[in-house]
């Protein structure tokens, strides 16, 4: 695959959120296609949304076309308003994924008004922590001592990216307390593969069985954040342990084909994975190697087995094509496969 191809796949898959999903009279995305009349939207798919402000930003600082800038500020003028007008919302996970998304839109575009959505955020998911089960942030408000990773990892990964672009030591410190408390709680001493939560149930338990690519794929973001912030490489190692992992217990040992996880929530999973496995296989081409060749691999098995050669879209399992109703989370996590696709090509080609 050259960069040419990448590139080619990525813009057709992009080409397709839009012209399948985009709905310029509510400012953001249908959940589904087909949606005739925006008839499928009666539900509010937060942190969805999220990910297509990540996908367009990917589109944006790939080929800087000034489109995906104007979708950025409709996506952000749609969403503010379908919020009631304000940010912040009931799940501490959600609100990190919207956080971390104009995080990365201010950082593309310097509108400086994206940089205050995810600091207003971040306010409110500060008090997500608490001692229930030792620390950790909630997974959400209504259920305190309940913690997972998906409220734990991407804090850290917001946290240090403020400490960043903003400078303050504090974000820091709130980034190394997070992560220690994921580390020792959810993390598998063993093999360094991720769980998912403890607590739900009220009784302390830990769910192991619940193997999640997303899980995976936020705690290699988290300590490959930490890294790049202070340069300790136990951090790095952490993150090589959980990738290696990831790859061991959850792709096809024939294919390396990531697995389906279902529709609705689970449709967006892999493309978590994808992304921050990617970020750490570009920064860092010569170590994670077979990193980047199982995210290759599975683009190109998902552009030639799973994709609607018609529409470009795309289902939950990446070697067969979708139904004719494909759900957003879908799209945007083959979208997400493309644009990291083409980014480690372009590392690759040129390493």
């Amino acid at each position: 695959m050259n960069l040419q191809t990448g590139h080619f796949r990525a813009d057709r898959a992009q080409s397709a959120l839009r012209e399948h999903f985009w709905n310029r009279e509510i400012g953001m995305y249908d959940i589904e296609t087909p949606c005739p009349d925006g008839a499928c939207n009666t539900i509010f798919h937060y942190w969805w949304m999220a990910h297509a402000v990540e996908a367009l930003v990917d589109g944006l600082v790939r080929t800087g076309e000034s489109h995906y800038r104007f979708t950025l500020a409709e996506l952000f003028d749609g969403l503010l308003k379908r919020n009631g007008g304000a940010w912040p919302n009931a799940l501490y996970d959600d609100m990190e994924w919207m956080a971390i998304a104009w995080l990365r839109a201010y950082e593309a575009t310097k509108e400086e008004k994206y940089k205050q959505a995810a600091l207003v955020l971040w306010e409110d998911i500060k008090t997500g922590w608490n001692d229930h089960m030792g620390g950790g942030i909630a997974w959400q408000k209504s259920q305190l001592d309940y913690k997972n990773t998906p409220a734990n990892a991407p804090a850290v990964i917001l946290a240090t990216r403020l400490h960043r672009i903003v400078g303050k030591a504090e974000d820091l410190d709130w980034a190394v307390r997070i992560y220690d408390w994921q580390k020792r709680t959810l993390v598998d001493p063993d093999s360094g593969f991720v769980w998912d939560g403890i607590n739900r149930t009220g009784d302390g338990t830990i769910d192991k069985d619940w193997e999640f690519t997303y899980c995976q794929g936020v705690f290699i973001g988290a300590a490959h954040e930490l890294y790049s912030a202070t340069g300790d490489e136990s951090y790095l190692l952490d993150a090589e342990r959980t990738a290696n992992a990831a790859i061991l217990r959850l792709t096809d040992k024939d294919t390396a084909l990531l697995p389906g996880e279902g529709n609705g929530d689970g449709g967006l999973f892999k493309g978590i994975l994808v992304r921050y496995a990617a970020n750490l296989a570009t920064d860092f081409p010569s170590r994670f190697p077979t990193v980047a060749d199982v995210l290759v691999r599975n683009a190109l098995i998902l552009w030639d087995q799973g994709r609607d050669e018609e529409r470009t879209l795309f289902g939950p399992v990446w070697n067969r094509a979708p139904s004719d109703k494909v759900e957003l989370g879908t799209q945007i996590c083959g979208v997400t496969l493309f644009e990291m696709a083409a980014k480690l090509e372009a590392i690759l080609l040129t390493a």
